[in-house]
């Protein structure tokens, strides 16, 4: 099988008549096309070869080298154009008989695929995650990470909504996603937020930096998941990127990447969403008012009325059956609303600087409806005053949110 015919079949999106008739060569090599250099020369490159251009496309490897020396995908590609100067070439990377070597290989196979894949896709810029969002006033990015897309997301606060910044390749665990045990090598599908840059020294292999992220979160201690350390972070110097499944559970992105996210990075607490099941929408189409966003905000309204009416049959109505805290359950938070609420002291209590993220269902956990809520909360009573930043988890269930954990930000 030829080189060409073999890349077309094994990697590329689309048939090689498609190739051949050069369908695909306007949207390529349009000047106008918003794509990362890197990942523009690889894509190109191969759909030269497919279209039986070795020469353009050596060249067009020698340009990504010269870009970046690191990226092995590049010089694989390389090899197989100069050896096929030859003889013809049966496979991509044409593999020897040893194991460890014919990993490698499938694993940069792996990452063409992938990049072609999304390069192609047609969850471009014009498209959003069909998500929830309210930042607070501090937060002005979010982070959606696609772990069936191996891609990173960077959107924007705006006024009609999120606005889509940037995205980049990015590996994950070796065994997929959907995190619950220490040592299973997969990354968590959750809402997390991240920590400022690591100061302390780390090895080379983690490139540039490491970014640590909230794994795990309540709902993961609720539901018994286990593992910590689940950074975003870099690749050592010797490596551009690494294939989709690759980390321990970590979210890996190449140095140049990480780089350009730091200043997004650098102060902290921004929202993360992990997800391996994403609903894509046309942001043309998004209403700037989200209902579900408006009905919860409603809620959390009734709820802190309630709390301040002292009607304490009526302010547990607003936590599920399922609620839980950091000390027990719902029978031990209503004892102790009851007890502290048995003289109807005069409160007051002020929530402000609210933020709401919708948490991501996995294809193995149907959709929940369930949302995060953070805001900061001032309370006075004649013996108490304090003001905490606050976290609870709301989830629509029979037509009505319920509050099922509240506790500490």
């Amino acid at each position: 099988m030829q080189y060409a015919i073999v890349v077309v079949c094994t990697l590329l999106p689309w048939s090689a008549t498609a190739v051949n008739q050069g369908q695909l060569s306007k949207q390529l090599f349009s000047s106008s096309a918003s794509r990362d250099v890197v990942e523009k020369l690889l894509v190109k490159s191969l759909v030269q070869i497919a279209q039986g251009q070795n020469q353009k496309a050596l060249k067009t490897v020698d340009e990504l080298i010269r870009t970046t020396p690191n990226f092995k995908l590049a010089h694989l590609i390389r090899g197989d154009l100069l050896s096929a100067q030859a003889m013809p070439l049966g496979s991509f990377g044409n593999p020897n008989d040893s194991k460890t070597n014919s990993k490698q290989i499938e694993g940069l196979r792996a990452e063409a695929r992938t990049r072609l894949n999304y390069y192609f896709s047609t969850d471009n810029k014009r498209q959003v995650p069909k998500l929830s969002v309210q930042m607070s006033a501090q937060q002005k990015h979010l982070i959606l990470i696609d772990t069936a897309k191996s891609r990173l997301f960077v959107y924007k606060k705006s006024k009609t909504g999120l606005k889509h910044v940037a995205d980049y390749y990015a590996s994950i665990g070796k065994n997929g996603a959907d995190k619950s045990v220490e040592g299973d090598k997969r990354t968590p599908v959750g809402l997390y937020f991240s920590s400022k840059k690591l100061t302390t020294q780390l090895s080379d292999f983690y490139g540039d930096g490491a970014y640590p992220l909230s794994y795990p979160n309540e709902l993961d201690t609720h539901y018994k998941k286990t593992g910590y350390g689940i950074w975003l972070h870099g690749t050592p110097k010797d490596t551009y990127s690494r294939p989709p499944r690759a980390s321990d559970g970590c979210v890996v992105v190449s140095n140049p990447d990480l780089n350009k996210l730091a200043p997004i990075l650098k102060h902290g607490n921004v929202p993360v969403v992990i997800s391996d099941n994403i609903e894509w929408v046309d942001s043309s189409t998004t209403p700037s008012n989200n209902k579900e966003l408006t009905t919860l905000k409603q809620a959390l309204k009734n709820w802190q009325s309630d709390w301040v009416s002292q009607n304490t049959d009526q302010y547990l109505k607003h936590y599920a059956n399922d609620f839980f805290y950091s000390k027990g359950a719902l029978p031990e938070w209503s004892a102790h609303k009851r007890r502290v609420q048995a003289g109807k002291p005069k409160v007051v209590v002020k929530v402000s600087n609210v933020s709401m993220f919708s948490y991501p269902a996995t294809q193995k956990r149907a959709k929940q409806d369930i949302v995060v809520v953070d805001f900061d909360q001032y309370y006075q009573s004649p013996t108490l005053k304090n003001k905490m930043r606050k976290r609870q988890y709301w989830q629509y269930s029979n037509k009505q949110w319920k509050i099922i954990y509240e506790g500490a930000a």
